[in-house]
């Protein structure tokens, strides 16, 4: 069969040998020996993507580094050697070109240089992690058969040594080489083994005719604010025959109007004759839009996208090559600003506040694949964030992770592979002047802009961490990255920089390079280890003025104990032990966590001397599951209280915060808003709280309540009820706050939270805020709180975990397949509402702010509808979105155990009070699962979670989920009054 013009990723099929242990030859192995795997054969199934240790773990060769301490089990490379870990890959794929094909393979990424062996010919893959490769193997290919691909891949130049200490990046030779430098180990992570040695991204074939289309470049420029804008698209064409092409080359912009049906807005051709081996620049005419859909970041509109698509088509052949991309029309800009010093960042002419995380990479091992970048990323938009850092000791992000950014609309801060800790500081001091190859470190970079540069999502780069590039690296990159005038905000001298604006010129000249992520308007901007801090803090301390002293924080950390389940899941019986709490003389406590809780990083709950124990607040822990539902408490007051600080100083002090850090790329216990299977932590829906684009908070320190705007429009005749509830169910204060008008991006301060310092307050209380239209008594934005008095604790709420609180759950649900799409109405049938006070207490949630400036929609993920929202929406494999779930059933399924349309649950109690930190999880229920074994079905998707209701209030909950073929799940309530777990659906 003729093979179609087009990219086939090999991403199945893989084995894999240790190079030691196969005796043949690449040449052998692509010709009369193709190697199998067998019982006596040393080949085993791979993993493509991902790393050598990826394979040695998925055949259990090894056992697995993030459980317990098995990772110390595996032979480190500083003690092996680096043939231990260079290993042979191997695959086969059929092809069968036509007159005037040609056949490229192409690797995405491969760590750290290769050889490659197809049907007995030998090709090199030179040094360098990020770069991609790109093989004509058109004259070498079977045209009968199978073609035999194998691949030896070498690991870094330069692997290091783990010091017995540890440390940051080990003993910093892994900064010797362009890759990853986290590999090594860092406060946060246990080494890694084989430093991410593999073939570590996208493997593919791409047929083309005799021209191939070349890495184009797209570039909107806009004009009479916002209404017309020109799409600018410039290519590379090769002509790879031995004759001129006539070539006819089309730009084709369209944009998905509902389910299938699209919409063309431009299709446009021009005419080439290319001579023979040549490649040629080419810049299309300018195509021009009026008042074009925009693409708005999380929480300030759309992220609407057009599918630009770029063919090439030969005379006398036909179709010779296609490129197409998900574009989005926007424009960032980016300066210091005047008021804070801090960097601010413009959307579309609008000011954004920054509220996000620093990241990594999805996994240690490399294993990399797009569902497991749409949860990633889902789940930031889920917590309302708008940026992600992708910090420089880790990856150049995959397209894949770009693309759901652009989906779910998270602006990324790209960093180059530079960190100060491996390049010139540390202990022992290291290397200042970055990797050996400058020249290598250069083509990465230029190749990582070529590969993203046309995302939307993607909002500036940086030379790297807590450091800048040598001076001549830095030099060209700046040069390298230069705006175009468009683009422009800095002014030299008065004037504006003189510049080309020729597409072609600009290796991307969109978007800011910023040489450090201390520099220029980030921590102080001089490049002083000014970012920080990284551990436990009161929750008062981030409303603080002296709390932090800069404009930008680009790195705030603290904790991130996971739930019980993930520690029985992820560490065997030893490590289920909590810490001991011993008293020091000070009167301060110090956690002393057992030795796998040590080797996985956990991070106390306690700062001697700075921070009295947050978890003994509640009382002392007695088992793991009491430990780590306590740590859930702390975990959302910490992170909820971090970005309502920040929020509270919006554009008055500060301009943008980054928390330390989302995700881990492993089991760690620090730093995390959801664990490495996939399972949130309180601290995601703290974060979810207080980063929401219209909130209504209580300032920690004043005890002032204050509404944070982030929308572009001011709000009129809306109000603020005030409500503190006793652990009896009683309220005993009760306020409104009328006829307030609350400006956009700006924090206002309302009035003062007295119940404090009224005639004896309870010494712990909880406090519901509530912001309503008062026409129709739609909230805004609801805010719980449960507090305690100054120099209190929160001792009473354990005997309040003995009341049986009632509650009724209904349940709908909707299933496709393997998805679960469910809504529970959760009411607290404790006690009627009072008609008189309490007004809001259905939580009548609005559904949609209407953004006056920009004409969008902002869509509020709180009243649940079968229907889904923007950010909710899936994406089809070719890159384009789906009308979304419900939308697209024309039918719709029930619960499977009463094939009604609803379900209805209760919850017996006889008490009156509130329903504390209710939380749901999802599990298997089939009854071959054996006691112990975690049965969690993850990720799951919840509108909240951890969420408490007062006597008389409902909230409605989405969850959505797959399941495994042939399992049944089970839903579970959890909470503070409800320790032994309900099932609400099963």
């Amino acid at each position: 069969m003729v093979v179609a013009v087009g990219k086939r990723v090999l991403d199945s099929g893989w084995i894999a040998a240790r190079s030691t242990e196969v005796k043949l030859t690449g040449i052998q192995l692509t010709t009369t020996n193709p190697p199998s795997v067998g019982p006596k054969s040393p080949w085993m199934e791979a993993v493509v993507p991902g790393s050598v240790l990826a394979t040695l773990v998925k055949n259990k060769v090894v056992p697995d580094p993030f459980y317990g301490l098995e990772n110390e089990a595996i032979l480190d490379i500083a003690d092996s050697g680096r043939d231990y870990y260079t290993y042979w890959f191997f695959t086969t794929f059929d092809s069968n070109l036509s007159a005037n094909q040609f056949l490229d393979l192409n690797f995405r990424g491969v760590n750290y240089s290769a050889e490659v062996y197809l049907n007995g010919h030998q090709k090199l893959l030179p040094k360098g992690m990020f770069r991609r490769h790109s093989l004509d193997v058109t004259s070498i290919l079977n045209s009968e058969g199978s073609n035999l691909l194998a691949v030896l891949v070498h690991p870094p130049d330069h692997p290091g040594k783990i010091p017995p200490e540890g440390g940051q990046g080990g003993d910093h030779e892994i900064g010797k080489d362009v890759t990853t430098q986290y590999v090594e180990g860092w406060d946060w992570i246990c080494p890694i083994r084989d430093r991410n040695t593999g073939i570590w991204d996208e493997v593919s074939i791409s047929v083309t005719g005799p021209v191939k289309i070349i890495d184009p470049h797209l570039v909107s420029t806009f004009y009479d604010n916002y209404t017309r804008v020109y799409l600018e698209a410039a290519v590379e064409l090769e002509n790879r025959s031995s004759t001129v092409a006539g070539c006819t080359v089309n730009i084709q912009v369209t944009t998905e109007l509902e389910g299938d049906v699209c919409l063309v807005e431009h299709l446009q051709t021009q005419y080439l004759a290319i001579a023979a081996g040549k490649c040629v620049q080419y810049t299309f005419p300018q195509l021009f839009f009026y008042k074009p859909n925009l693409w708005w970041p999380n929480g300030m509109g759309k992220q609407a996208l057009y599918n630009v698509t770029i063919t090439a088509n030969i005379e006398g052949h036909g179709e010779s090559d296609t490129w197409n991309q998900l574009f989005g029309f926007r424009k960032i800009e980016s300066s210091i600003d005047k008021n804070t010093g801090g960097r601010l960042f413009k959307v579309n002419g609008k000011p954004i506040f920054i509220r996000g995380g620093n990241w990594i990479v999805s996994d240690g091992l490399l294993r990399l694949s797009r569902k497991r970048y749409e949860t990633d990323i889902k789940f930031h938009a889920d917590m309302n964030f708008n940026m992600i850092r992708c910090w420089g000791g880790g990856v150049a992000e995959r397209p894949d992770f770009y693309h759901y950014c652009d989906i779910y609309g998270i602006l990324v801060w790209q960093e180059f592979w530079i960190t100060g800790d491996v390049d010139g500081r540390g202990v022992p001091v290291s290397n200042p002047n970055g990797p050996l190859d400058h020249d290598l470190f250069l083509l990465c970079a230029r190749d990582t802009v070529k590969l993203l540069r046309n995302h939307p999502s993607l909002a500036l780069w940086v030379g790297g961490n807590e450091q800048v590039p040598p001076p001549d690296i830095n030099n060209a990159l700046k040069k390298d990255l230069q705006l175009m005038p468009h683009f422009q905000t800095v002014i030299e001298g008065g004037k504006k920089l003189t510049v080309s604006t020729a597409l072609c010129d600009y290796l991307d000249g969109t978007r800011i390079y910023i040489q450090g992520s201390m520099w220029d308007g980030f921590a102080d901007g001089q490049g002083n280890f000014t970012d920080g801090p990284y551990e436990i803090q009161y929750p008062e301390s981030f409303f603080k003025d002296d709390f932090y002293k800069y404009g930008f924080n680009p790195e705030v950390g603290s904790v991130g104990m996971p739930v019980a389940a993930t520690i029985r899941a992820t560490m065997p019986i030893e490590g289920w032990q909590i810490p001991l709490f011993n008293k020091v003389a000070d009167g301060y406590v110090e956690e002393v966590p057992n030795p796998i809780w040590t080797y996985h990083k956990y991070i106390p709950y306690s700062k001697p001397g700075k921070v009295h124990d947050q978890i003994l607040l509640y009382g002392l822990p007695t088992d793991l599951d009491d430990f780590c539902l306590k740590a859930q408490l702390v975990n959302y007051i910490q992170y909820r209280a971090l970005l309502e600080g920040y929020s509270s100083h919006m554009w008055s002090k500060y301009t943008g915060v980054l928390i330390w850090k989302n995700q881990n790329p492993w089991t760690g216990l620090r730093g995390q808003f959801y664990d490495h299977l996939l399972d949130q932590t309180a601290g995601f829906y703290g974060c979810r709280s207080a980063a929401e684009p219209l909130h209504v908070q209580l300032n920690l320190a004043t005890y002032f309540i204050e509404v944070v705007n982030t929308l572009p429009n001011d709000l009129s005749d809306v109000a603020i009820e005030a409500s503190v509830w006793d652990l009896e169910g009683t309220s005993p204060y009760y306020k409104v706050y009328e006829d307030l008008s609350i400006p956009s991006k700006k924090t206002t301060r309302i009035a003062e939270m007295k119940y404090p310092k009224s005639k004896n307050p309870k010494p712990a209380y909880f406090l519901l805020l509530k912001l309503y239209n008062k026409s129709d008594y739609s909230i805004l934005s609801r805010n719980f709180y449960w507090l305690h008095l100054p120099g209190g604790d929160y001792k009473s709420l354990e005997p309040f975990r003995k009341k049986k609180i009632p509650l009724k759950l209904t349940t709908q649900t909707f299933i496709s397949g393997t998805t679960y799409e469910m809504e529970v109405l959760v009411q607290n049938r404790s006690k009627k509402p009072d008609p008189s006070r309490h007004s809001t207490d259905q939580n009548n949630f609005i559904t949609k702010i209407q953004h006056k400036a920009t004409g969008d929609d902002y869509d509020s993920n709180s009243e649940l509808q079968p229907a889904i929202t923007n950010s909710q929406e899936n994406d089809h494999d070719d890159g384009t979105r789906k009308g979304g779930f419900f939308r697209s059933l024309s039918r719709i399924f029930f619960s499977k155990t009463d094939g009604n349309s609803s379900r209805v649950c209760e919850v017996n109690g006889s008490d009156v009070g509130v329903a504390f930190f209710i939380h749901f999880s999802v599990h298997a229920a089939n009854a071959k699962y054996q006691e112990g074994e975690d049965t969690r079905i993850l990720p799951v998707h919840y509108s909240d979670n951890y969420f408490s209701l007062v006597p008389g209030e409902q909230m409605r909950i989405k969850l959505s989920f797959e399941v495994p073929p042939g399992v049944t799940p089970r839903v579970t309530l959890h909470g503070w009054n409800y320790p032994g777990g309900h099932t609400v659906h099963h």
